[in-house]
């Protein structure tokens, strides 16, 4: 008995966002609001309080931050705080009866009854003189004060006002001292990273694709060059596929041929060679030097440069040698390559996790990150994590923000969706997903509610990419420039963090292996020469969208948005708004690249603040067209040939103007 806690009388269950017990923590980024919800109750009438604590743990001595609950009604409880800096957080729950308020509540329903309360008054004095006499100054005086008034007060009513009035209240709980306190038994982890974490816009380019003269292996500085066309396309991150050596042996020849012709460049991903490995760079693209200057100027266009942290070696990798027992070996004295039956990727070798030396090999990846965060590099794409040791991940990832909180992880893994979702748990920033062959409407409308409705929310941020150089999806196969307008602006607005795999979608080139999500000619095992200066529609889409998202915070954020419905199934309509609903987008979608599509689309208006008659202009934001729109339904007419799609800001909720809302404009200088 003497172990238990007798006298306190509160019970917290129910707690969210609370990862899988506690284990893992939630995420946010500076600024924004986490709520947290409880049911919290207690045996009896009394009423009860409730209170969340927090503080970062990232600096040392910080003290607790507690933040009242609100009572929601049948025993649930909410709190909100934002946090201000990066770091690692931790909170918890407490509740308390409280017998000053459940004295207050009984006191007033006496009195409203015409009961007796002279008794009671006598109660709250005393309950007042005892906090008094724990406190001193101005405080004790006022409570002494309150406590007189209300034994000698003539007036019942009078005294009843006072001991009920929010005076009283807030002066008992900025004095009283808790307790009997119930504290949740667990303390939840936060994660909180900077604003890019989930707001940012990627683009992925080749650099040996980047010469000017066609013929020539690019360098640094021909990726120089480019930074200003994509800084004006509105992009703010860099991907840069494996900049580093690239094995000879079994190295791979053009559309994934394992016997090469000499000259050719072979794949990026088989890392290593006698000249160096995962901290070392292909010759041909520069020095170091070269590098550095690369990431600076960059920074200096507002763009950050992103490496590719790929764990695996070609067979001319140092590692191989140095740390046989890093790789698997098999009967015949060769060394196991990678495979995903019946693909063979003889260039490349996986490395074991299970090896007996696995502390070292822990300890040298994670002294290859440091040895590029050295060199500006803040931001990493990492290839087929799932692949490898989620303990690793773990603990490199934590490991690293310990000393380099701004660091992003972007995970690479399209695979069985728990193995994603541990890898967002274990501490990655950012996540890729299934976007790219989720085309139907109903099948979008799932898919955002699964990321945004359910658990995944509190741990998983999104990243959506219509394409990659290993994806070339059949939508964007057969649907041509309509289909990449309508996916790339989709990625931008569904979510707030999109990436795109770049020439290839600004030319609309989409020619694949016959019966194959694969690209043709893949710049994969080849170097091209790209047109840089080349205009097309969807690059002017793309950069005309990227505009877009900079100037809404609607778009900021992937959390705040609703679907509303279409009588045609090709049309998909969805609304975004800012936390302060001074921002509000409706996007409408027309799903087939093909055809015209008309119809009617539900707007949801209780989430935009519209009534339901109330009419409102829309500003189509690719089109610059304006539009009336009147309460829930609403006409539309996307025609693929000319805009597919309409991104709308709501301008004035009570314009009317003297037009019709027939949707037949479109951006001249887009379609010529």
């Amino acid at each position: 008995m003497e172990q238990l806690e007798g006298t306190k009388r509160i019970i917290i269950e129910n707690v969210k966002p609370e990862i899988n017990c506690g284990r893992f923590p939630a995420k946010r980024v500076v600024g924004e609001e986490i709520t947290v919800t409880a049911d919290i109750f207690g045996d009896g009438h009394d009423e009860v309080k409730a209170q969340l604590v927090y503080r970062n743990t990232s600096v040392e001595g910080e003290d607790w931050t507690a933040v009242p609950m609100e009572f929601l009604g049948n025993d649930s409880w909410r709190a909100t705080f934002t946090p201000k800096a990066m770091g690692r957080y931790e909170y918890t729950l407490q509740g308390w009866v409280d017998h000053f308020y459940t004295w207050q509540k009984g006191l007033s329903k006496k009195f409203e009854a015409n009961q007796d309360v002279t008794v009671e008054l006598q109660i709250g004095a005393q309950m007042l003189e005892g906090v008094a006499a724990q406190v001193g100054g101005e405080e004790q005086d006022r409570l002494y004060s309150y406590a007189y008034q209300l034994r000698h007060n003539q007036s019942h009513a009078d005294a009843v006002a006072l001991a009920t009035s929010g005076e009283v209240s807030e002066q008992m709980r900025d004095s009283e001292e808790l307790k009997n306190v119930s504290t949740y038994d667990r303390r939840l982890k936060l994660d909180v990273e900077r604003k890019k974490a989930l707001f940012s816009a990627w683009y992925e380019f080749f650099p040996r694709s980047s010469a000017q003269q066609a013929g020539q292996h690019g360098t640094f500085k021909d990726c120089e060059r480019l930074l200003p066309r994509i800084a004006e396309m509105g992009f703010d991150t860099i991907y840069l596929p494996p900049i580093h050596p690239i094995g000879y042996a079994f190295r791979k020849g053009k559309n994934n041929n394992p016997s090469s012709q000499p000259g050719e460049p072979g794949s990026p991903w088989a890392i290593g060679a006698p000249e160096g490995g995962h901290d070392a760079i292909l010759s041909e693209l520069g020095t170091l030097d070269d590098f550095r200057g690369l990431v600076q100027q960059a920074k200096d266009h507002g763009i950050e440069i992103a490496l590719d942290f790929a764990i695996q070696c070609s067979p001319d990798h140092p590692y191989v040698k140095e740390h046989p027992q890093w790789f698997t070996w098999r009967p015949d004295g060769t060394v196991q390559y990678a495979e995903n039956p019946p693909k063979k990727y003889q260039d490349v070798l996986p490395v074991n996790f299970e090896t007996e030396d696995w502390q070292n090999l822990w300890k040298e990846l994670r002294r290859v990150l440091q040895h590029w965060i050295d060199q500006g590099v803040v931001i990493f794409r990492v290839d087929n994590p799932h692949t490898k040791a989620f303990a690793f991940w773990e603990w490199v990832i934590n490991d690293i923000h310990k000393a380099h909180p701004e660091v992003i992880f972007l995970a690479e893994a399209f695979t069985r969706p728990r193995v994603m979702e541990q890898l967002g748990k274990l501490g990655f920033t950012q996540s890729y997903t299934y976007y790219t062959w989720r085309n139907s409407a109903e099948e979008l409308k799932e898919y955002m509610h699964e990321l945004t409705q359910t658990e995944m929310r509190e741990y998983y941020r999104p990243n959506f990419w219509p394409n990659t150089p290993d994806i070339n999806p059949v939508a964007l196969q057969q649907g041509g420039e309509a289909a990449h307008i309508t996916r790339v602006v989709m990625a931008a607005t569904l979510s707030s963090n999109y990436g795109l795999y770049g020439p290839v979608y600004e030319f609309g080139i989409a020619d694949p292996i016959v019966g194959k999500e694969e690209y043709l000619d893949s710049e994969k095992y080849e170097v091209k020469h790209w047109d840089w200066g080349k205009l097309t529609k969807i690059r002017e889409v793309i950069t005309l969208i990227n505009k877009i998202r900079k100037v809404n915070p609607a778009l900021q954020t992937t959390w705040n948005i609703a679907f509303g419905e279409s009588d045609n199934p090709s049309l998909l309509c969805y609304a975004k708004w800012s936390s302060d609903r001074k921002n509000r987008m409706i996007m409408v979608v027309n799903l087939d690249p093909h055809n015209t599509q008309t119809g009617w689309v539900q707007v949801p208006l209780a989430e935009l603040n519209l009534g339901q008659d109330q009419q409102y202009l829309v500003h189509d934001m690719l089109t610059e067209r304006k539009y009336t729109w009147t309460g829930e339904w609403n006409y539309v007419e996307l025609r693929p040939h000319e805009m597919p799609v309409h991104v709308l800001r709501i301008e004035d909720a009570n314009a009317i103007m003297g037009h019709d809302n027939l949707d037949d404009a479109w951006l001249p200088n887009i379609n010529e």
